[in-house]
């Protein structure tokens, strides 16, 4: 019986020190994907001199933790292609996200035109029947011809976005001889209707990139791509534009400013 005893004690002392273990883990993980949050804000701002990151032992000092956390973080940062180690320099920033403003509505050419041209390439284009949720969306009865617009946008040469449009085809057909490969279609829009555009309804969410939509993109299958669902209105409350819009999640950056209304 008392060797029964010692052995059970043990076992208790064994499970004990496993589970203390996966806690520290746990902390350990859980501190390095605060830090990984920190250190991704700060290279997507230009923080770092050079886009090189401080030493793994400057950064556990300056954060407080410890140089296993930082490599974790750093890892989940590597994960992400956000970083790079290069022998002999460091761990480096190698990618770029350009910042979108969600509280102004413009087109991609006037968001980004502080980063370089945006360029479309128009893959299709022409009328076609609205399905059902988008004549509903857009006012139109069921099985109405609208205009419907692919588009894949680059910056930089690289692709940026995979844009579905639908327009009501009154206003659509004015379109079809428009030079959509290097104009926003809100430009185009408020040109051919003589209005200004007034507001629109967004919807942002994280999607997985089907086959089609990652090939066009060069992302690899099953990425994330944020997808922008957007309703522009005429100032006057038309609706004249739905967009499906998949954004390149390693490539681009939401942000907004938000009041606090009482």
């Amino acid at each position: 019986m008392p060797s029964d005893r010692i052995r059970d004690h043990a076992g208790q002392g064994a499970a004990t020190t496993v589970a203390a273990h996966r806690a520290r883990r746990r902390l350990r993980a859980d501190r390095a994907r605060q830090l990984a949050d920190l250190l991704r804000q700060q290279a997507l701002t230009g923080a770092f001199p050079g886009g090189t990151l401080p030493h793994e032992s400057t950064l556990a000092t300056e954060y407080g933790t410890s140089r296993n956390t930082v490599r974790e973080a750093l890892d989940l940062l590597r994960a992400e292609g956000l970083v790079e180690r290069q022998p002999g320099v460091g761990t480096v920033v190698v990618a770029h996200k350009y910042p979108h403003g969600l509280d102004r509505l413009m087109g991609l050419a006037e968001t980004l035109r502080e980063h370089g041209q945006v360029t479309n390439e128009v893959r299709t284009m022409g009328p076609a029947p609205a399905p059902a949720p988008v004549a509903d969306r857009l006012r139109l009865a069921p099985g109405t011809d609208v205009l419907y617009i692919e588009r894949l946008r680059r910056l930089g040469g690289l692709p940026l976005s995979l844009d579905l449009t639908y327009i009501p085809l009154d206003i659509g057909t004015e379109l079809l001889g428009a030079d959509l490969e290097n104009t926003d279609v809100f430009r185009l829009l408020e040109a051919v209707t003589g209005r200004h555009l007034g507001h629109a309804e967004i919807t942002l969410e994280a999607v997985s990139a089907d086959t089609h939509s990652a090939a066009v993109l060069e992302a690899p299958r099953g990425a994330a791509v944020l997808m922008l669902e957007r309703l522009t209105h005429l100032a006057d409350g038309r609706p004249v534009d739905l967009e499906f819009i998949r954004f390149r999640g390693d490539r681009i950056t939401m942000s907004g400013l938000l009041h606090r209304t009482r």
